[in-house]
């Protein structure tokens, strides 16, 4: 991997900020933005509620999995679907070729930020809340993480100091993996 020019992969919870920040921090590397999510709508031609419905949680992994495996880009930014996390096929594809950046957001602030699971087309994996998805998930994005952002440390209208905090951790692990961004 020496000098190769990596993407930037978000993960965290539905709600965490990953298509916002993304676009920003897209902007000020002069990367391309893709958000997972929007490309399975588009390839479907439905939203993610009307997916899961459909072809049910499982289902709607499988689709996932396959876009995001699908992937094959360089100097971009990826907002991956907070789901994503559920299938290590995809993020072992794409942890060949990216750096892992954990948007961290507490339970209370995601259950202010989203209040309809469904509409908002969120795999639950049989949970009922979003602090039992959290508690569900985190050990995932913890796992895949290369750099952790913990959005607490950050005032709710900080995207420019939270892209700053990115791009600095970003840089200093690809200067520990010998790539470059």
């Amino acid at each position: 991997m020496e000098n190769e020019i990596m993407n930037i992969v978000l993960i965290g919870m539905p709600g965490s900020g990953k298509s916002t920040i993304g676009v920003v921090l897209a902007k000020h590397l002069g990367y391309t933005f893709i958000d997972s999510d929007i490309v399975i709508q588009e390839k479907h031609k439905k939203l993610l509620c009307e997916l899961i419905d459909e072809f049910g949680e499982e289902g709607f992994l499988k689709i996932e999995n396959d876009v995001n495996k699908s992937l094959d880009v360089d100097r971009t930014v990826i907002a991956t679907g907070g789901s994503a996390v559920y299938s290590e096929e995809s993020m072992m594809h794409l942890k060949k070729s990216s750096i892992f950046v954990y948007l961290k957001v507490n339970n209370s602030e995601l259950d202010n930020r989203v209040t309809d699971l469904k509409g908002r087309g969120v795999v639950t994996n049989g949970k009922e809340t979003m602090q039992e998805i959290f508690e569900d998930r985190t050990r995932l994005y913890q796992r895949y993480a290369d750099v952790t952002i913990d959005e607490d440390e950050f005032s709710a209208i900080s995207v420019p100091k939270i892209v700053d905090e990115i791009e600095e951790l970003v840089r200093e692990c690809a200067g520990k993996r010998n790539i470059e961004l």
